[in-house]
Parts: C-alpha cells; sequence; structure tokens
C-alpha cells in the first residue's frame, strides 16, 4: 500500500481509534436482489479473485431509502492494474485518482475505485483541492468521503452495511453530515458545501447544525475553485428534480449570492424569490416527467431559465417593443450582460452565451404574437423553434398552461440556436462543413449506388 509521508494531523489520529459498525442484514432494507445484476457480477468477480468488493456511496444511500440508483460504484482492495487484468472490457480513467471503468452490454458501466487514504489531512490547512491521492484502507476511504450519507459500505459475503461515520444513524433520523470537522473540510474542498445543499434537496433532510454554520461562514471560498467545477457541479442540481430545493438552500445559505452575486437586491423583493422558484419548477417537472425519463434540457437553457428573472428586470424583455435597429442593440445589451456578469465566471462556451442571447433577445417578439399566432417570416427562422420551448417554459412559469414534454424530447431537443459554421464553399479539408462522404441513402451519393457485400 502507498503511504503518506507527513506527520498525521490530529483529526486522522482519532479516527484510526474509530471501529466501525456492522448492521446485520436482518436489521437494514438493501437486499442482493436489488443490487444492478452488473454490480453484482463486478462483486463476485472480485471476491472470488481474493480481493475485497464494496458497493459504496450514493449506491448504499438510495437503496437503504428504498430508491432506485442512478449508479452502482464499487471500492475495492485492488489496485487499478489488477483490475485491469481481472476485467478485460475495461479501461483506467482519471489523473488526480484512477478509476476502472468496466463495461457490459447496453452501454452500461460500473466504476472500480481502490480504496483511497486521507491523504488530503496531511497538507497544509490552506491548500484547496489537495492532489496527493494514495491507496488506503475502507476506514480511510470512510473518512475522506464528504457526507456520513454517503459514506457507508455493503459487501456481499454477509449482506452486511459497514458504518464508520454514524451515516446509517443520519439516514434514519434525516441529517445531512460533513464527515469531520466541517470547518477543516470546507476549507479544503470548498465544493462540499454544494454538495451538502444538493443531497439536502434531494433527500428531504436537514443540514446538520455545525455543518450549516460552515457553510454560511466559508460560502466566499468557493471563489477559490476553478469556474468550470462550480458550473458542473451546480449545473447538476439543475436537471435533478429538485432544483427548488436545491435554490432555496442557497439562498437561505447565502451561496446563491456568492454564485450569482447580481441577484442579491432582485431576490430581497418577494416577487423577484417567486419569479425564479416558479421557472425552477417548471424544469422540476419536465426532468421529473414520467412520460419522458430522458428529458434533459440543454445546458444552455438551464442558465437561461436560472438567469431569466434577473435579465427580464434588467431588459423588461416581455413588455417592450423591438423594432429595427432595437433588436442589435438588445441583442448586444444581453451579449455583454451575460458575458460581464456570468460567462467568465462558470467558463461558458461562447456557443451556449449566443445560445442564451438568441433566446432572450426573441422574448419580445414572440410575447407580442403569442395570440395573434407566429407569422410565417418567424416560423422560418432557425432559431424559432428553440425559441418556442424557452418561451412556454416561461409562460408556465407566469401561470399559463403545463408546456408539453414532447417539445423537449429528443427528437426536438438538437440545439438549433448555437452557432453555426458557414460553408464556405470549396477548398480542402473537412473546413466547409458540407455533407458526409457516405450515407445509407439508396443510391450512395456522388452518383455512386451501394455494393452487396
Amino acid at each position: 500500500m502507498a503511504s503518506d509521508s507527513a506527520e498525521p494531523d490530529k483529526e486522522q489520529g482519532q479516527a484510526s481509534k474509530v471501529h466501525s459498525t456492522i448492521i446485520k442484514e436482518a436489521d437494514h432494507p438493501i437486499r442482493p436482489r436489488d443490487i444492478d445484476r452488473e454490480a453484482l457480477k463486478v462483486l463476485y468477480r472480485l471476491r472470488d479473485a481474493g480481493f475485497s468488493g464494496y458497493l459504496v456511496g450514493g449506491g448504499v444511500r438510495d437503496l437503504y431509502l428504498g430508491k432506485q440508483p442512478k449508479d452502482f460504484d464499487i471500492s475495492t482492495n485492488a489496485r487499478p492494474g489488477q483490475l485491469r487484468k481481472l476485467f478485460r472490457n475495461s479501461r483506467t480513467i482519471g489523473r488526480r485518482f484512477r478509476l476502472v471503468q468496466v463495461f457490459f452490454r447496453g452501454n452500461k458501466i460500473i466504476e472500480v475505485s481502490t480504496l483511497r487514504s486521507r491523504s488530503e489531512y496531511d497538507i497544509n490547512d490552506t491548500e484547496v483541492l489537495p492532489s496527493n491521492n494514495t491507496f488506503g484502507t475502507l476506514e480511510e476511504d470512510a473518512f475522506r468521503r464528504d457526507l456520513t450519507i454517503n459514506s457507508l459500505f455493503y459487501e456481499i459475503e454477509n449482506n452486511t452495511i459497514i458504518d464508520y461515520v454514524g451515516g446509517v444513524a443520519d439516514l434514519n433520523n434525516g441529517v445531512v453530515r460533513i464527515v469531520g470537522d466541517p470547518e477543516i473540510r470546507i476549507t479544503r474542498d470548498p465544493v462540499r458545501m454544494l454538495r451538502a445543499v444538493r443531497h439536502a434537496a434531494r433527500t428531504g433532510f436537514s443540514i446538520e447544525e455545525e455543518t450549516w454554520n460552515a457553510i454560511v461562514a466559508h460560502r466566499e471560498e468557493l471563489n477559490l475553485c476553478p469556474p468550470s467545477r462550480i458550473r458542473d457541479e451546480f449545473l447538476k442540481d439543475l436537471i435533478s428534480g429538485h432544483s427548488r430545493a436545491w435554490a432555496e438552500h442557497c439562498i437561505q445559505s447565502r451561496i446563491f449570492f456568492t454564485l450569482f452575486p447580481f441577484y442579491e437586491k432582485l431576490l430581497l423583493d418577494e416577487e423577484g424569490a417567486r419569479q425564479l422558484y416558479a421557472l425552477l419548477d417548471v424544469v422540476d417537472r419536465l426532468h421529473t416527467h414520467p412520460e419522458n425519463k430522458r428529458l434533459r434540457l440543454p445546458e444552455y437553457m438551464l442558465f437561461a431559465a436560472i438567469l431569466f428573472p434577473w435579465i427580464e428586470k434588467k431588459y423588461n424583455l416581455l413588455n417592450r417593443e423591438v423594432k429595427g435597429g432595437g433588436y442589435h442593440r438588445l441583442l448586444m445589451d444581453i451579449r455583454t450582460a451575460l458575458e460581464d456578469v456570468v460567462c467568465s465566471r462558470f467558463n461558458v462556451k461562447r456557443a451556449a452565451k449566443e445560445a442564451v442571447t438568441t433566446l432572450y433577445v426573441n422574448m419580445p417578439s414572440l410575447q407580442q404574437h403569442r395570440k395573434k399566432g407566429w407569422p410565417k417570416w418567424l416560423q422560418k427562422k432557425s432559431y424559432f423553434n428553440d425559441c418556442l420551448r424557452f418561451f412556454a417554459l416561461v409562460e408556465e412559469a407566469r401561470g399559463g398552461a403545463d408546456v408539453s414534454t414532447h417539445l423537449f424530447s429528443a427528437d426536438n431537443n438538437r440545439s438549433e440556436v448555437e452557432l453555426k459554421v458557414r460553408n464556405g464553399g470549396g477548398g480542402r479539408g473537412r473546413k466547409g462543413g458540407g455533407n458526409p462522404a457516405f450515407t445509407t441513402d439508396k443510391g450512395g451519393v456522388f452518383g455512386l449506388g451501394h455494393t452487396s457485400p
């Protein structure tokens, strides 16, 4: 096992004295039949090869709560190289710490990680996002995890749950708690604040007092994290089906104003908060609709939804008439505003910024024509369908009819407002962006028909 050269600190020394609690099969609700078949195959193969394997994290949490897990992640004492030899249908990913993805039919992936140590506790207290991960024991792996409810291990030999951190008690009591000292853990990785809020929103649990106080006190430290990492984290919450609850927790803890400082004055007004919550209610309904479980709003539309109350207040989009040169001026104003307060802060790509701008700048036109019907010139615009989707989402949030999930289905959910590369005509290479050099259509391309194999 790899070892750390630094001297263990006080908290790590205390953790080494902790003994696990073993919850027997009769005392918990998880049964092998509840576990994904491919995950069981991985666990049994690890066991048969002489290694220890455990179902970990969110899979244990969700099964304990009677929910269907999204993922079945596994931890083991086998090293990545040993896993690759054991599972030929696998690959290694990751930079800071290597994971092995095991592939099964139907594009199913089971991620297997080697148990990790608490090496982050052996670095300077002021450092953020440590990179020196090392292999460790089951106990060390439990204590390096973010939340107690995500630090449980399920083993298949005796069908027991192994608990080092009081996670089962917190599941029973409906509590979200950061593992260890929340002041230290948040300083080491401020993103833990977002994860605590996320799981409180998704489970309906309350956040433990010491954890909550640390979040409120250290919320500005989120600014120390890479913008793209923060963006990826909160986008997970916008597609979770619990974005309304997430926003409520974030506003109450003031994390929301760390992420979006320009929103603070607007959300002090009860009407501004109501508008935001109404939009997020629609986003949640679309993501949890039973008839379309695969529906996912694209990233640019999620940004457009969460920013709409602010941009509407700033430019009065639903109560203004835009004609002639006013369209271009409004477009430039919105583009500049987004760049100043959002795009650089969250490392938003140019295409996504242009997509959000297009959704906003066409709101006045759609509002003007919504009662009379859409004119043909508007319907012919390449951006019309996407703008109509967003307009329908806003209309539902304002008390209108429920937007049809069919508008957001996979077939109708292509990004039609992103920047397109125009075909510049001839020339060599792929810069023209024209048709592909092959097709499945009868007759082939360039006048050449298909031949029999």
